[in-house]
């Protein structure tokens, strides 16, 4: 029956919602001549617990309280039948109330009165229930009398001590207890079941005792019942002995315990299965046996246990404290020792009695107004929903029939309602988990007008402020509000007034005209109501001259200005306070009304001055600091006028005060360098996103050092302070002490929520992340909801870390409502506003039909096509898009570009039009249309072809002068490159030009196929202006001009074939380049503006390429020279080689010390060596030339101290003590000298001395 009648109803309710149109419920204010006189159902505000347990020992208090106008009446119903509260004498009801107690000083017994309860609360316009109170008496009987045999077991193995409490209301706590009134120790071996029962994994020796008691704990009695002892006896394999277990590195291999695998004690099995109810607790137990003691892991199929997730009694129990839906699932225990390991699976199944998704709530409408009533809940399994009208189901017999009213599923929609059907709707939804039970009255309500306000209320404003009056006004029908200006006027709304739904007029800027006396009128069908406000528009209150900072001299006086003007109607007040406190005025310090005086001010006047001026309605406020220095004359060593600086930064930075959002921040100001502190920055640091990046967190006055700081939550702060004065900013401050902030739920609504498709069936959500300041607590993410617009469908929603979510499998552009929401751990953030989002395009279907043209003209062309239906356009419509191209010219031989173009045309009218411009005239033309959404585009129109009419046409090409002579001027010129139609001839006109002055304009006629034109000139001085346009039969097309000559002042030549060149002149000297070889020219220069200032011709002619009187290189003197020099050198050097040669070999080489010449090679400690023999590597000339062509000649003579300086295959210094060289692969070479015979060395002398070669390398 659901399956079949459920689609019908919601189309039913979805016609009935489309044709009916909702009045929002009245909101009745709060004011207490309309709530007395409000008449009003009853609601219940306070009622007993469902399940409701008392105390025997107490008397049994029902409560049931319900308001209304008139006053309920209350009736009980027990059991379901009417409960008589007058014959019972026990029983009394309250004054004004329903509450019931039953008190029992008399006698009675509290059990005769356990059933279930219901409240009624009645007035003349319907019947409030309360829920059904299962009323029942605490109960804490006593432990059963039973004789406990001993306990025998055998030392290893596993035992369970059952505990059996008596089953109390509620039921007890339990809990295990030794004769000493010692709790029983609990480990990983012993510990308590969730059922009571004492479980032992294994069983030691030194678990032998004689007192293990169940206690059973009741809460209403606060009693303690336990049971009778269990006494354990342990057999075992050697005598138990209390070190043994503390010596033995082995729990029970010293004791020769058999090891044994896990066993499982509770459950038992490889499987089980549990219920649970949505929101209640979740314990999972697993329990076993086995040497040694095993140990319990915890797995969930699927996926991970989450973070609600508890376990407890050493891992024996998982316990989730709220369940929900998705912690169902499989469970797995595992138990593991050294031997082995065995699992259990526990299959969690969670129901839900029924919950709230959008509980009924009071409607109050006028007469003819039309609302409904919304019960949506949701449980496992689905609820059943029961609609009762005071207390009686609907459609029943006892229920009233009410024509407007028609309930349709989990909705109740009243159309037209009258007066008098007022009444308590109650929603019941139940299912086999329980029940909820709502009441929400239908309160018919019809009142005049009303005026909540005071009357003739003054106002008084400032000039050019936003304004509001406030007209409270309450009626039903809800009654239409006007305003009146001086009871003139058609009514105030629009332009510079606004009237908001509240009744309340703002007068956005409230100017002089704007005072007057305001009505606002309210009225309905049951009458009208008037009230009036008087609006006086005030002048502002300035400072129009405020007090400066200053610096005196100690013992001088200051003084500080506070000039004011303000509106004369309005009495001022002017107050001075010093460092934020009431400045004492007294003999010293006196206020005048435009300034204060400090006479002799001295130390302790310095600080910061605020002058306050205030009205009754505003007020104005400024500050200057007060700097005392000393006296100049007492320090004649320092300037009279004190240098300033920056500011020291601020020290000793101390936190006090923390809150969640804000500490205060205290700090002693540095040395201000003589120039006042005028502001403070406190920046801040965070150690999490961006350590080490100081930021400005806010800025304060000069005057102050103590400041409260509003923060953001889940930042770990640090702060500094900057100061700052006229002269610049001081350095920051040292750091402060970090501060962590609380986490807290995001307070910032991710920007830029926006839906759009990407294909044909999704829609991407996307936004802007949050910023990491704004995350205020850990595991931000983000909660994002969908639905389909105007379907009435439910909400679909996930949680994503991402910053964006795709809903797949949607249908081809269909808006959506998206709202979008940040939480962390914290909780949730506040939610976005709905906005409106699209799934993706796709191709349009069918493409506009009957393109057609109107018009053509030579450059554009009207066009006319049928549109499509919007919903083929499967997307957002964008534009009409047009496709044209040019494919020929009607002038034969033209080739044309065939590129296509487009232009796209936005219309969504009913016979759209469009122009196409641009287009070449005389031109043959094809296009067709497509209609386009922001995506694709749609199949194409009909091909229409069309025909651009004749124009004018193009520019000429080029026009050039291309000779030129005393005589004439010859111009050329190319046609048109579009002719853009047939040619019929060109227009030249031209005129002599001089400066601003022009001669008569000449006009010439030529045919198409004359492209050129020669002027004789009468003048040679002449310059001319030419202007040429081509010509079709619609007119002459755009002029090309040119100009003889092409510049203001140039250089004018004649070759002797009769062209003429000109070039232009900036200043003297200039080239003149490209000249003929050998060729004749005339030049002269001359003034374009000016053309009877000119010099005169001069003649000249340009060499040939060889010329007669060609100089040769050989002849000139300078080349002469050269070549004699390299002559000289070169004889020089072979002179040089010549007498090396004939000289023989080389001296024998000594160090610098003189050492005698050994008979055997010697190798010195720089590496180079002495020779036997003289005649041994002899240099020849050849090799000398050969082997060291890119080094100095060098040869063997005497040095200045008379020493030999020799090489070989190395530079040597000249003289003693000289620095060492390098050979040519770079090793080192000492220095040495070669001692001779002081005869020897004269004759040396005397045969260098008048040697040519010697002084040659003297030189060298």
């Amino acid at each position: 029956m659901m399956a079949r009648g459920g689609p019908c109803a919601l189309s039913v309710m979805s016609f009935v919602l489309m044709l009916w149109q909702e009045a929002s419920s009245i909101e009745v204010p709060l004011d207490p001549k309309i709530q007395q006189d409000l008449k009003q159902p009853p609601t219940i505000v306070k009622q007993s617990l469902k399940d409701y347990i008392v105390d025997p020992r107490d008397n049994i208090i029902i409560e049931c309280e319900a308001k209304g106008n008139p006053v309920p009446m209350f009736s009980w119903r027990r059991n379901g039948k009417f409960f008589n509260v007058g014959k019972d004498p026990r029983v009394t009801m309250r004054k004004r109330s329903g509450t019931l107690e039953i008190s029992f000083r008399s006698g009675g017994r509290p059990e005769d009165y356990e059933g279930e309860y219901q409240c009624f609360a009645s007035n003349d316009f319907g019947t409030a229930l309360t829920n059904k109170i299962l009323l029942r008496v605490s109960k804490s009987p006593l432990w059963p009398k039973e004789v406990l045999e001993p306990v025998v077991v055998t030392e290893g193995s596993p035992l369970v001590l059952s505990c059996n409490p008596p089953p109390g209301l509620p039921p007890p706590l339990t809990f295990w207890m030794n004769s000493n009134m010692m709790s029983i120790a609990q480990d990983r071996r012993v510990s308590m079941g969730l059922n009571g029962d004492l479980y032992f994994s294994n069983v030691l020796a030194k678990d032998s005792q004689t007192d293990y008691s169940c206690n059973a704990r009741f809460l209403f009695t606060h009693t303690i019942q336990q049971k009778n002892p269990y006494t354990l006896k342990v057999q075992t394999k050697e005598p138990y002995n209390d070190t043994s277990s503390v010596n033995s590195t082995d729990l029970y291999s010293g004791r020769k315990v058999t090891e044994t695998p896990p066993a499982f004690l509770s459950p038992t099995g490889t499987d089980s299965s549990m219920m649970v109810l949505r929101g209640e607790k979740l314990q999972l137990e697993c329990i076993a046996s086995g040497v040694p003691t095993p140990s319990i892991k915890w797995f969930k199929k699927g996926g991970d246990l989450n973070q609600k997730v508890k376990l407890e009694n050493y891992n024996k129990t998982l316990q989730i404290d709220s369940v929900s839906e998705e912690d169902a699932g499989e469970y797995m225990c595992m138990a593991n020792n050294q031997i082995g390991s065995i699992r259990h699976s526990i299959y969690v199944q969670v129901k839900a009695a029924p919950y709230w998704l959008d509980k009924p709530s009071n409607l109050v409408l006028a007469p003819n107004e039309n609302g409904r009533l919304v019960c949506r809940t949701n449980g496992n399994p689905k609820p059943d929903i029961q609609w009762l009208v005071n207390g009686e189901p609907i459609g029943s017999d006892s229920s009233l029939p009410n024509p407007s009213r028609e309930v349709v599923g989990d909705t109740i929609i009243f159309r037209s309602v009258q007066t008098g059907s007022s009444a308590v709707y109650q929603c019941n939804a139940s299912n086999q988990h329980g029940y909820l039970l709502a009441n929400a009255f239908v309160s018919i309500l019809d009142m005049a007008p009303r005026m909540l306000g005071p009357k003739n209320q003054l106002i008084k404003v400032i000039e050019n402020n936003r304004t509001f009056l406030d007209c409270p006004f309450f009626g039903s029908p809800l009654p239409e509000l006007r305003w009146f200006k001086n009871g003139q006027g058609s009514g105030l709304d629009g332009g510079h007034y606004r009237v908001y739904i509240n009744g309340t007029l703002e007068i956005k800027r409230a100017l002089a005209e704007d005072q007057g006396t305001y009505t606002c009128v309210a009225s309905n069908i049951l009458g009208k109501e008037e009230n009036q406000v008087r609006l006086e528009v005030k002048e502002p209150t300035r400072i129009v001259r405020a007090p400066e900072h200053q610096s005196a001299i100690r013992g001088t006086m200051a003084r500080f200005d506070c000039r004011v003007k303000s509106d004369a109607s309005l009495p001022i007040t002017v107050t001075w306070l010093k460092d934020d406190k009431p400045l004492s005025l007294g003999w010293r310090l006196k206020k005048d009304e435009d300034s204060l005086s400090i006479p002799s001010v001295n130390e302790g006047d310095e600080g910061v001055y605020t002058c306050t001026v205030k009205t009754e309605i505003d007020q104005d406020t400024a500050s200057a600091r007060l700097t005392v220095l000393e006296d100049a004359s007492l320090f004649p060593s320092q300037s009279s006028a004190l240098p300033t600086d920056r500011p020291d930064p601020p020290t000793d930075l101390e936190l006090s005060d923390p809150a969640a959002s804000s500490i205060r921040l205290t700090w002693i100001p540095g040395d201000d360098h003589n120039s006042p502190v005028t502001r403070f920055v406190v920046q801040f640091e965070e150690d999490h996103w961006e350590r080490g990046k100081w930021q400005n967190l806010s800025s304060y006055p000069g005057d102050l050092n103590s400041v409260v700081l509003q923060l953001s939550p889940f930042i770990n702060y640090q702060f500094r302070v900057l100061a700052v004065n006229s002269v610049g900013q001081s350095r920051p401050s040292r750091p402060s002490q970090r501060y962590q902030t609380s986490p807290a739920p995001p307070d910032t609504i991710p920007s830029d929520l926006k839906g759009w498709g990407t294909n044909k069936n999704n829609m991407e959500i996307s936004w802007e992340p949050l910023l990491d300041t704004e995350r205020n607590g850990p595991n931000l993410k983000y909660l994002v909801w969908w639905r389909r617009k105007d379907t009435g469908e439910d909400w679909s929603n996930v949680t994503t870390e991402k910053t964006k979510h795709i809903v797949q499998d949607t249908e081809t552009y269909v808006p959506y409502e998206i709202k979008l929401q940040a939480k962390n751990d914290i909780g949730p953030g506040p939610e976005s506003n709905i906005i409106t989002g699209y799934s993706g395009e796709d191709k349009p279907t069918a493409p506009p039909t009957d393109l057609r043209v109107f018009k053509p003209e030579s450059t554009k062309v009207s066009i006319h096509w049928t549109p499509v239906d919007p919903s083929t356009v499967q997307g957002e419509f964008k534009e009409y898009r047009v496709y044209y191209w040019r494919e020929a010219s009607m002038v034969k031989g033209l080739h044309v570009n065939k590129e296509k173009k487009t232009k796209g045309f936005y219309s969504t009218v009913a016979q759209p039009t469009g122009i196409l411009t641009d287009l070449h005239p005389y031109s043959h033309y094809r296009m067709f249309m497509v209609v386009a959404n922001t995506r694709y585009e749609g199949p194409p129109s009909n091909h229409v072809e069309f025909y651009t009419k004749e124009g004018v046409p193009d520019v000429p090409t080029s026009l050039k002068i291309v000779q030129r002579s005393t005589d004439y001027i010859r111009l050329e010129w190319e046609k048109p490159v579009e002719p853009n139609g047939i040619l019929i001839g060109y227009t030249l006109k031209y005129q002599t030009v001089n400066g601003s002055q022009v001669g008569r304009m000449v006009i010439e006629s030529f045919l198409p196929n004359v492209t050129s034109y020669k002027l004789r000139l009468p003048d040679r001085a002449l310059r001319y202006k030419f202007y040429l346009a081509a010509r079709t039969q619609v007119g002459a097309g755009e002029v090309l001009a040119v100009e003889s000559p092409h510049f203001t002042n140039e250089d004018f030549f004649s070759s002797g074939n009769g062209s003429m060149s000109s070039v232009p002149v900036k200043q003297p000297p200039i080239k003149l380049a490209g000249l003929i070889e050998g060729a004749k020219y005339r030049l002269r220069v001359y003034s374009s503006e000016y053309h009877s200032i000119s010099s005169k011709v001069v003649t000249f002619e340009t060499s040939t390429a060889y010329i007669k009187d060609h100089v040769d290189i050989a002849t000139q003197g300078w080349f002469i020279g050269l070549m004699c020099a390299i002559a000289l050198i070169i004889l020089i050097l072979l002179i040089v080689c010549f007498i090396k040669r004939s000289r023989g070999g080389k001296y024998p080489v000594r160090d610098k010390k003189d050492l005698p010449l050994e008979g055997v090679d010697q190798k010195g400690e720089d590496g180079s060596f002495d020779y036997q023999n003289e005649n041994e590597n002899e240099n020849s000339c050849s090799l000398q030339s050969s082997d060291e062509d890119n080094k100095p000649l060098q040869g063997s003579q005497n040095s200045l101290d008379g020493g030999v300086k020799e090489s070989d295959d190395s530079l040597v210094d000249y003289g003693e003590g000289g620095d060492g060289q390098f050979n040519e692969d770079g090793s080192f070479i000492g220095q040495y000298t070669v001692k001779k015979d002081k005869d020897e060395t004269e004759g040396n002398e005397s045969s260098e001395a008048t040697s040519p070669v010697n002084a040659i390398y003297s030189l060298a």
